[in-house]
């Protein structure tokens, strides 16, 4: 049975076009199969994962991992680790020995960073990221779509993103909660996503993917857009907003942001492809997926918390002033 994320990446796989004989051959199943999964004919129960069976090692990890602690930089063989943990009572073999030591070896040094480029409509990164200070903080949603680097950005927690008018095939995200449970639960590479995030997924019509943990280099485009949406946005944003003896909100910080990437992040020539985000967007967007529906099935907040609605609140400050400041324009 398939679990879960493989159905669903039948499903988007099968939105973008890929034939059926394709998918077969990537899911290792009977074309049969693959059109049950795709007719929603395998909604039964899923199996809930074997409980991972205690090995003979185990008692004496601990030790091995402080012996080795004790002697670095220098290593400790396997063999000689084995020898004394079968004095303390293991009975195993030297062969789950090896294997743990060598698990225990340092990183190998970094590689050269390598940029990649994706094909249009492939491949949008997407993250959050949080500015000012105290009482003032604000987070926002930053997305990156590969080809054309077109950005965009809001000041909300609105799960609905329609700025690029389509949806790529997949989306790389950070390892946040409301993504992902547990990486690497079905294997390497095969992770166990939230429940409300993957049917919002096969609803839009994207494969969600993960980036190296504690690698923010994997998800670069959106990373640096982050740096340069801080230094070239929301630091003279501020910066204005206090000489207006005003404190910057959600609703003026988007009414700006949305002016500064049409006029400014969007119609640069951009450092790396050497073209302006929105022009090569005009192409990208012929590849993207058409918008799906408004989405009205779970959300990951009903999922994991029963949240008392707050009452709405309207702009902190009168119209008339986010219109005088619009004026001024931003750089």
């Amino acid at each position: 049975m398939l679990k879960a994320e493989e159905q669903m990446e039948l499903v988007v796989l099968r939105k973008h076009g890929e034939s059926i004989r394709g998918l077969s051959r990537s899911a290792g199943r009977s074309r049969n199969t693959v059109r049950r999964y795709l007719r929603g004919g395998a909604d039964a129960a899923q199996r809930k994962p074997a409980p991972k069976r205690a090995e003979k090692l185990d008692p004496f990890k601990d030790y091995i991992v402080e012996r080795l602690k004790a002697a670095a930089p220098e290593r400790i063989p396997a063999a000689v680790l084995f020898r004394e943990i079968k004095e303390r009572g293991y009975w195993g073999g030297d062969t789950r020995v090896k294997e743990f030591v060598r698990s225990l070896a340092p990183m190998p040094a970094p590689e050269p960073l390598v940029r990649f480029e994706t094909e249009p409509g492939h491949q949008m990164q997407a993250d959050w990221a949080s500015v000012g200070r105290g009482r003032g903080k604000l987070s926002v949603f930053i997305a990156t779509l590969g080809f054309s680097r077109a950005a965009y950005g809001e000041f909300c927690d609105d799960e609905r993103v329609e700025a690029f008018a389509g949806v790529p095939k997949e989306v790389l995200y950070d390892n946040m909660k409301t993504v992902v449970i547990e990486r690497n639960t079905y294997g390497k590479g095969a992770h166990r996503f939230h429940p409300g995030f993957l049917d919002y997924a096969r609803h839009a019509g994207f494969l969600p993917r993960l980036c190296q943990p504690y690698r923010a280099k994997t998800k670069g485009k959106v990373e640096r857009f982050i740096g340069y949406l801080k230094r070239s946005f929301w630091v003279p944003f501020a910066a204005s907003m206090r000489q207006a003896s005003l404190e910057p909100d959600k609703h003026s910080a988007n009414a700006a942001v949305a002016r500064w990437l049409r006029e400014v992040a969007n119609a640069r020539v951009h450092g790396t492809t050497k073209e302006v985000p929105a022009e090569r967007l005009m192409a990208e967007r012929e590849k993207l997926q058409a918008l799906a529906a408004p989405y009205r099935g779970r959300t990951v907040r009903s999922l994991t918390a029963v949240s008392s609605r707050k009452a709405v609140r309207g702009y902190q400050h009168p119209l008339s002033v986010y219109q005088d400041l619009m004026a001024g324009g931003l750089a």
